[in-house]
């Protein structure tokens, strides 16, 4: 949400601190580019689990806390016992993606951010849905998502999970469909779904597709062999989970998975977006660095990204 307070505030001056992990994506990925002070914001006052830190909370002394509300009185109690103002938020569906937006830009008084923003999901998603309206089910592709790939492999199910989600709008089947909830799995379980497209997290940085092209198993899968293998792209946040560039995201993949149907032009849609988004000016090397053309622009229809 850190990252969506800026693109919405317009500036990283509203912000008096954030999730570490936030703090982590501004430094790895092009926010910190665009606004170089962000990087210096305080990651004390939670941890990478939203347990506040209160004493680093009163230090920063914010006007408003936005925290999750689903997530537990352990990580919303200390917070309204300190006497903050707080704002709580659901997370998990695109309806609620721009239910807690709306909230926050009226929050934060930028409430006429929030309408083109809004306006522009809907438009994407409704295009995706259209165009995808005659594909037929043996059509769709199988798309594993994995939520973690060093320190554990996780898979989500599809109940209340977002990827799984987007994995459907744009045109994929969710191989992890089986699972309920998110859950470790192993490699043998990744080879016995046998994906045909596999999706790598942008939250581990050591992590890159070369994981699956030189494990003994994985890359015995479809995706590997094909070369339909994909590490999420990290712009102003990471495409992963729910946020304001969630519509590149849904373009993105609506084209890895469905070339033939679709013709966005990636670079100038993210363009545009980031003029929006952040008024700054994407250049093709800045493109290059979010989509990860130098670690897989030799991917399965990745050719389509390439500048011209």
């Amino acid at each position: 949400m850190a990252s969506g307070v800026i693109a919405l505030s317009g500036t990283d001056k509203t912000l008096v601190g954030l999730n570490p992990l936030s703090l982590t994506a501004i430094r790895e990925g092009i926010l910190g580019k665009i606004f170089p002070d962000a990087a210096n914001i305080s990651d004390a006052v939670t941890g990478t689990d939203f347990v506040p830190n209160v004493e680093a909370l009163a230090e920063v002394n914010p006007d408003l806390v936005i925290q999750w509300g689903g997530r537990g009185p352990e990580i919303v109690d200390p917070i309204v016992n300190a006497g903050l103002t707080t704002l709580l938020i659901k997370y998990g569906t695109e309806e609620l993606t721009r239910q807690y937006t709306t909230m926050v830009a009226t929050a934060i008084g930028k409430p006429e951010r929030i309408t083109e923003l809004v306006e522009w999901r809907d438009q994407v998603q409704k295009d995706i849905e259209a165009k995808l309206a005659g594909i037929a089910e043996e059509d769709r592709p199988s798309v594993l998502y994995l939520g973690r790939s060093l320190s554990d492999i996780t898979a989500a199910g599809n109940k209340g999970s977002y990827n799984a989600w987007y994995i459907e709008l744009t045109g994929g089947r969710n191989a992890a469909a089986e699972l309920d909830g998110s859950l470790s799995i192993n490699r043998e379980q990744i080879a016995q779904w046998d994906p045909e497209v596999i999706l790598l997290n942008s939250f581990e940085p050591g992590l890159d597709v070369s994981w699956v092209y030189d494990d003994p198993i994985l890359s015995l899968t479809k995706a590997a062999q094909n070369r339909r293998v994909y590490k999420m792209p990290l712009g102003g946040y990471r495409w992963d989970p729910p946020n304001q560039e969630s519509p590149l995201t849904w373009m993105w993949l609506a084209e890895l998975l469905h070339p033939d149907v679709f013709d966005y032009d990636l670079r100038a849609e993210m363009t545009k977006a980031y003029k929006v988004l952040y008024n700054y000016e994407l250049t093709d090397e800045d493109i290059d660095g979010i989509i990860w053309t130098a670690q897989q622009g030799d991917g399965f229809g990745y050719d389509q990204f390439a500048a011209e």
